[in-house]
């Protein structure tokens, strides 16, 4: 987890130096903006902070070796349908739902029945009579 954690490290300085800096050019007179900045900058310590106390007591991952071969880190990754219209079906219903938002609630109720439909479609897309894998 060493890339991810120098990875949030970079960004917390990064937003920290950016803070400082606005935050003097503009004399702190706007305190929203340097404290915004701030605040990014102590979240992604936070999340830093955490993968290095978690990556401390894992081994290390083919990821982590730079010398390291790619046969090393394959596997199997799960199984992803080649040619599934599913989710261009739950897209198109959350672009009905989040149309409904601004248009009124029967477009929204229309779209939330459609993306419930999808769903279940995608979800069980491979499952086909009794006890189907």
């Amino acid at each position: 987890m060493t890339v991810e954690f120098k990875l949030f490290a970079w960004i917390g300085g990064f937003f920290t130096i950016v803070g400082l800096i606005y935050g003097t050019v503009t004399h702190w007179k706007e305190p929203v903006g340097p404290f915004g900045l701030l605040l990014c900058a102590g979240l992604s310590a936070l999340i830093g902070f955490y993968l290095w106390w978690t990556g401390r007591k894992l081994d290390p991952r083919p990821e982590d070796d730079p010398l390291a071969l790619i046969s090393v880190a394959e596997g199997e990754y799960g199984f992803f349908s080649p040619h599934s219209w599913w989710p261009l079906v739950l897209a198109a219903s959350s672009a009905v739902v989040f149309l409904g938002l601004a248009v009124g609630w029967w477009l929204f109720t229309i779209g939330i029945c459609l993306a419930a439909l999808a769903t279940i479609g995608w979800t069980f897309e491979y499952f086909r009579g009794e006890n189907a894998v």
